[in-house]
């Protein structure tokens, strides 16, 4: 299906395809769109919807908002941009030396400038049982559309991987009247923005709304005949459910970049202009990869199909990563983590335990380099602009380390 329309081609226009339309691919277009008013975008989508913000899909999921209530972008918005959006359209082969894409129905579409945004998918382990009926996972529109309606006959689910998105799914669970187990590889929750004491107070908090855990788990199967009906751990313990979620990370979507011969170590490598190693062709978001580190985080997709657009466009941006943060809040328990959060206590920690909140701000050479704020999130802002700075605020170790302290100090 195609949105929009296409303006009549100059000799100097040029022609830009994009592979996505989640947060790299629309902020790519936006910026090339505000660069180059007049030449022609082609933007494909694998998915029936616009741009929508993925984050909100759990509540989608338990009915606290429709599809137009996180909707980023309307149809019309495209069409009032001139920007051709491609819906149910998969691109199935790339022609670097024609520039030249072409989709599934046999369609080719021309380029000088291609982006892939192509996003990532839920990452499924290889385990017996996988295919079955009623294994879900949770990443697109349709998903939690498939998972709803499974959710209407039963009253419990399994979920495997204690992740943000994943919790934020039991919630809606919950929320749909199921109760909810979840098993954990590590033996804590959120392993990569917890260390061991928040992570400790998050799960009584968690226990309180209806979760129950398994952690240090390790699951062996699905278990059922054509549908699932529950899982068996390594211990050889059985939980039963008609529900299995997978909340266990995701994978990039690189498989047609690997058919071209684009470089690839965990993603798309790019280097800091969002440029591959073949001419003509940018990547960015979850497909990406700069130094080393995958994308995974909605800000870091914004930031970086920000920066693909403006220099697709014949601009100049120097992509410049910060510091990963991720936000959770499940019923009122909130949680925001960013950069290095010292699992292994190597660093000095101003560390603040009061009334159900716990805060951890990690400094190294008296800079803040990462920082946990469970329950109460006042100052986050504050430490977030002292660690984006790399300011000294070791003078207020003490300080720090009270329940009143007042953050404006560090800015």
């Amino acid at each position: 299906m195609q949105l929009g329309f296409r303006s009549p081609i100059l000799h100097n226009m040029k022609k830009y395809v994009i592979i996505g339309n989640g947060a790299a691919g629309a902020n790519a277009a936006d910026e090339i769109r505000r660069t180059d008013p007049e030449s022609g975008i082609d933007m494909f989508t694998e998915e029936a919807y616009s741009l929508y913000y993925r984050p909100k899909l759990p509540d989608f999921l338990a009915g606290k908002n429709d599809l137009d209530g996180f909707t980023m972008q309307k149809i019309e918005d495209y069409r009032n941009r001139n920007i051709n959006l491609h819906l149910n359209t998969k691109i199935v082969s790339i022609n670097p030396r024609e520039r030249m894409v072409t989709d599934s129905a046999g369609k080719s579409y021309p380029y000088d400038e291609l982006l892939i945004a192509a996003g990532a998918k839920s990452n499924i382990p290889p385990l017996p049982g996988t295919d079955k009926k009623n294994v879900f996972t949770l990443r697109t529109v349709d998903d939690a559309l498939r998972l709803k309606e499974a959710a209407v006959n039963e009253k419990n689910a399994i979920l495997i991987g204690g992740g943000l998105l994943g919790l934020e799914a039991g919630r809606g669970l919950i929320d749909l009247g199921l109760t909810v187990e979840v098993v954990e590889f590590f033996d804590r929750l959120l392993p990569r923005q917890m260390d061991v004491q928040g992570a400790a107070i998050l799960r009584q908090q968690l226990e309180a709304q209806g979760f129950s855990f398994r952690l240090g788990a390790k699951v062996k199967e699905i278990t059922g005949g054509g549908s699932a009906e529950g899982i068996v751990l390594e211990s050889g313990e059985r939980l039963s459910s008609g529900i299995v979620l997978f909340s266990a990370g995701i994978k990039p979507n690189v498989d047609l970049a690997k058919s071209i011969g684009l470089e690839i170590q965990k993603a798309i490598v790019v280097d800091e202009s969002m440029r591959t190693n073949i001419p003509g062709i940018w990547a960015a978001g979850d497909a990406a990869e700069y130094k080393g580190i995958p994308g995974g985080l909605w800000p870091t997709a914004m930031e970086q199909g920000k920066c693909a657009g403006i220099n697709m466009s014949g601009g100049t941006c120097i992509y410049q990563p910060k510091a990963p943060s991720a936000a959770l809040k499940v019923a009122g328990v909130n949680l925001v983590s960013a950069g290095n959060i010292d699992v292994e206590n190597k660093l000095m920690s101003a560390i603040c335990r009061q009334n159900g909140n716990y805060r951890k701000i990690v400094l190294e050479n008296g800079v803040i380099k990462g920082f946990i704020f469970l329950g109460n999130t006042d100052g986050v802002k504050q430490c977030t602009a002292a660690m984006n700075g790399s300011k000294k605020v070791d003078g207020f170790y003490e300080e720090m380390q009270t329940a009143d302290f007042n953050f404006d100090k560090l800015i």
